[in-house]
């Protein structure tokens, strides 16, 4: 895990170090308040008090989730290091993330948006601080950053462009102050289809000017022909030319009140009339529906005393429901984004668990699929989900107390993690016929989190009351230690946001 360091203000009475200071690789972090004074001027104690509790609720947890170092905090930005590139840009990537959420209710002026700027460079450590030019140099990146956008280096894009969910936007070379050579700078576009839809744009802009530039063409052949005198242009049409590369006239003739139509560019087929040439049909295909598997209902005792938030240990009585035979596949979810009720495309195998996938995502897929097929489809509730994970079982995991391998995705499991989740039905089913009910990819529910099961439902129901700025989260993912693939294990992550290894199964029933 990563750690919240308690870096000193100095090295309170310690005799200074004569050595070779230590020195280390490192991704670094810097973060900094877009538009601060503005912001403190307007507000100053209201200001300073959203800004802690940023620092508390958001910056620092996701720094220790993604195994960083909070190196300080400076009033109005940050500087973490990480031992990962990959991590640290997913915890940038979650930090803005996360931000535009708690934005999204309150006036653009009174918004508190970070720019990030991420390096990977060699650094001084000392107590309280670190030093060199990697510091330097993401500190001017961050400088450059647009608000509530994560700017990287050149070398930190060449150790994370095939290992992290999200698309780049390469910016060129950049000369930035006290720094030799230009630093190459990229922006990170959170969604992998973004990157898509910037290069896009460009190409509409160039396809847009081309068009027009072809019509004013063609406007102007067709000023010239309704010009010609009466007759005129059916004798030079009638008259053979001496030489055929001369004669620009198409055959047949054209007739004197004929006007002619311009051969259009591939580029213009979309404000074209319809082409003759086939198109995909537009008639809506039904939804598949996931592979369902019916728990009968009962008892069990949930929870255990293994965490803090995984007590008190209480007994839940659990209705009949179904439950998905295996986690939501990409094929499933890109269904779902066809029919334009889904947010995004899923990349990947069709038959992989779709991931990146926010709650609010798995609620719209839930939707759409109720709507599609008339049925109650839903995301379970969390003692649904443990009711069903356990198999019938009360032991650490389903199969027994201790770790066994072929049983679970998990990076301590027995085969090494990737960087992909592998596909459905990897492993060997629980009791109950349900795969992948510990590892592979976390799991959404319903719930809304709570850090403890003081208060909670005994009758399986979804825990809705609260704070719900955050979901409950099931499972553990191929990226995390066994500890996480425990039935009982839980976690708490932020509804609006996405996040590389979660995933989500759905349930059908009353």
């Amino acid at each position: 895990m990563g750690e919240i360091r308690n870096f000193r203000s100095g090295n309170q009475n310690e005799p200074p170090s004569h050595g070779a200071m230590p020195r280390r690789l490192a991704a670094i972090i810097v973060g900094d308040i877009a538009s601060y004074s503005r912001l403190m001027q307007a507000d100053e104690e209201g200001t300073h008090v959203r800004v802690k509790r940023i620092e508390r609720d958001l910056i620092e947890p996701s720094i220790v989730e993604h195994h960083g170092s909070l190196v300080k905090t400076t009033g109005d930005g940050f500087i973490a290091i990480f031992d990962s590139p990959v991590e640290a840009v997913r915890c940038s990537i979650v930090i803005q993330q996360n931000l535009i959420g708690r934005n999204a209710s309150l006036p653009k002026h009174s918004r508190i948006e970070y720019r990030i700027g991420v390096n990977l460079g060699d650094v001084i450590i000392e107590p309280d601080d670190v030093y060199g030019d990697g510091v330097n140099i993401a500190t001017r990146i961050e400088g450059i950053a647009e608000p509530g956008q994560v700017y990287i280096s050149g070398a930190i894009y060449e150790q994370i462009k095939h290992k992290v969910v999200c698309g780049y936007e390469a910016l060129g070379d950049r000369k930035v102050k006290n720094i030799t050579d230009p630093v190459r700078i990229y922006r990170v576009l959170p969604d992998a289809d973004a990157v898509g839809g910037t290069r896009g744009r460009r190409e509409n802009t160039l396809i847009f000017l081309l068009s027009l530039t072809l019509l004013v063409s063609a406007a102007g052949v067709l000023w010239y022909l309704l010009a010609q005198p009466p007759g005129k242009g059916s004798e030079q049409a009638a008259t053979p030319t001496a030489s055929p590369v001369a004669s620009p006239v198409q055959q047949p003739p054209a007739r004197e009140s004929a006007v002619p139509t311009p051969q259009p560019s591939p580029s213009l087929a979309s404000p074209a009339p319809p082409a003759p040439t086939p198109t995909p049909s537009q008639s809506p295909t039904p939804a598949s529906e996931p592979d369902m598997t019916a728990i009968r209902g009962g008892s069990f005792t949930m929870g255990s005393n293994d965490d803090p938030t995984e007590r008190p240990v209480h007994q839940v009585a659990i209705k009949p429901f179904s439950i998905g035979r295996y986690p939501v596949t990409v094929r499933e979810w890109n269904e779902c984004a066809a029919a334009k009720a889904c947010g995004f495309t899923a990349i990947g195998k069709d038959d992989a668990p779709v991931t990146n996938v926010s709650w609010t995502d798995a609620q719209q897929y839930a939707a759409w699929l109720a709507q599609a097929t008339k049925k109650p489809y839903r995301l379970p509730s969390e003692a649904e989900w443990e009711y069903a994970a356990r198999g019938g079982t009360q032991s650490k995991y389903w199969w027994g107390d201790k770790l066994q391998p072929g049983m679970a995705g998990c990076k301590d499991c027995g085969d090494a993690a990737g960087e992909q989740p592998a596909k459905v039905g990897s492993f060997k089913p629980n009791p109950f016929g349900l795969y992948d009910m510990g590892g592979g990819v976390d799991q959404w529910v319903a719930d809304c989190w709570h850090r403890t099961y003081q208060g909670a439902p005994n009758d399986g129901s979804a825990w809705s009351g609260g704070d719900c700025s955050s979901h409950v989260l099931r499972s553990g993912s191929w990226k995390n230690d066994s500890r996480y693939v425990r039935p009982s294990n839980r976690d708490g992550y932020d509804t609006n946001v996405r996040y590389p290894t979660h995933g989500f199964r759905v349930a059908l029933g009353p």
